[in-house]
């Protein structure tokens, strides 16, 4: 179990990061992939940044925490990001996003984040 534990909670955060690259270098296909385009000339263009930067951040800080603080460090930051996705499914339903990607993407991200912090829980 530990060598899953370890494994999810590390693609985990390497995807954080490719989030984050994607949407500070290729924002725009990045943001319809969120589900909800925007335009990156535009006004979203500040929106598009922050999102690649806190998206990278929590790769960063999660890998960094399972590297030097342990398991249960990663456990308690893979809860508490579990928000994020449940809350990114919300922005999308509000702002006229598929019912798909709410729920096939972000809802099941938050799935997998919490499966993660229960695994690593369990180490």
């Amino acid at each position: 179990m530990t060598v899953a534990a370890y494994t999810l909670a590390v693609v985990l955060n390497l995807f954080c990061l490719f989030l984050g690259y994607g949407f500070l270098f290729r924002p725009a296909p990045s943001a319809a992939g969120y589900g909800v385009p925007a335009d990156p000339g535009g006004d979203a263009g500040a929106y598009l940044t922050i999102k690649g930067l806190r998206d990278g951040a929590f790769g960063l800080v999660g890998l960094a925490l399972l590297a030097f603080a342990g398991a249960r460090a990663e456990a308690w930051f893979m809860l508490g990001v579990a928000l994020i996705p449940l809350g990114d499914m919300l922005i999308v339903l509000r702002h006229g996003g598929t019912k798909a990607v709410a729920f096939g993407i972000h809802f099941a991200t938050a799935v997998v984040v919490l499966i993660s912090a229960a695994l690593l829980f369990a180490v």
